[in-house]
């Protein structure tokens, strides 16, 4: 053999059972030996057990999950149906007939209220008038002007008082419904507290400062000495603020009250002692001092200042 040939390798049994350089051998018990398709292909009996416990756990697991599936579906299928058979809740079936009979009862609420107001069934058939003394229940009756037979709940009771206390006597009114059958008409009459001569004759003033004629008036009425009496001139409900502030029994002994403006309010006595008030502010006061400087000599007292009230 020439230089620079290379050397041949061993040829035979051995080199063939070594296999390639480096190549471990196969393992006894997967691979016995190489079958027609080669080494890398072969299934051992391990392999193939362990391949086959995998796919029967997968299918074992797929089963399960199908089955768990069909029952969920099968639940909720049942569910369905049987809150389809039991229909709606106690809550709900108790709201519907809370609402049905609230709405019945309105209905028969209006309907007893159109019966009533438009039937005769609860009318008018008496008027009871209390608290007349110079205005008569007849003036009353046809100041209401309420015929009779007419349904209570037709009647306007504002309306009525309204007109009753358009009376002049009559300081207010009110009206009030007596079922079945029944209208009670109150008045209050208005109080004299003074008194002033005009042409057509006498009239007397309630605190109000309105003016009205009394059959008879009181015989000890203060005359009332104003230029302009009424209930919206301030001479005069300044003159009248003073006499309804006094004491009974002082007021018992005025003859004339004199305001020839709200600042200059003067008294004048039955016995001829003249007082002066001035102003209305303290009023009250002034009323308890004039009660104790009364019971002292004297013909002229001064309470326009109540701080120091004098006696001349």
């Amino acid at each position: 053999m020439s230089d620079g040939e290379p050397t041949p390798e061993p040829a035979g049994p051995a080199a063939s059972a070594a296999g390639p350089a480096g190549d471990a051998a196969p393992d006894a018990t997967d691979a016995p030996g190489d079958n027609a398709e080669g080494g890398a292909d072969f299934e051992g009996p391990r392999r193939r057990a362990r391949r086959e416990r995998a796919e029967r756990r997968a299918l074992t697991e797929k089963a399960r999950e199908i089955e768990t599936a069909r029952l969920e579906a099968k639940r909720k299928v049942h569910q369905a149906s049987t809150e389809q058979v039991r229909g709606p809740s106690r809550g709900v079936v108790r709201g519907l007939k809370v609402m049905v009979w609230g709405v019945l009862v309105t209905l028969l609420v209006i309907g007893v209220g159109v019966v009533l107001y438009l039937t005769p069934l609860l009318s008018v058939r008496d008027i009871v008038v209390i608290g007349t003394g110079e205005v008569t229940r007849e003036q009353v009756l046809e100041t209401a002007a309420v015929p009779i037979g007419t349904p209570l709940l037709q009647v306007d009771t504002d309306a009525v008082a309204a007109r009753v206390a358009g009376i002049r006597q009559v300081a207010s009114a009110r009206v009030q419904r007596e079922y079945p059958s029944a209208l009670r008409i109150t008045v209050a009459e208005r109080i004299p507290v003074a008194t002033r001569d005009f042409p057509d004759g006498p009239r007397v003033y309630d605190r109000d400062g309105v003016d009205f004629v009394l059959a008879a008036p009181p015989v000890h009425l203060p005359y009332l000495d104003v230029d302009n009496p009424g209930p919206n001139d301030p001479s005069t409900m300044a003159a009248l603020q003073v006499l309804t502030a006094l004491r009974p029994e002082i007021a018992g002994q005025v003859g004339r009250v004199a305001a020839a403006s709200v600042a200059s309010v003067t008294l004048t006595l039955t016995d001829g002692r003249v007082v002066i008030w001035g102003t209305t502010d303290r009023t009250p006061e002034k009323a308890g001092k004039l009660a104790a400087l009364l019971t002292q000599p004297g013909q002229t007292y001064d309470v326009s200042s109540p701080d120091l009230p004098t006696v001349k």
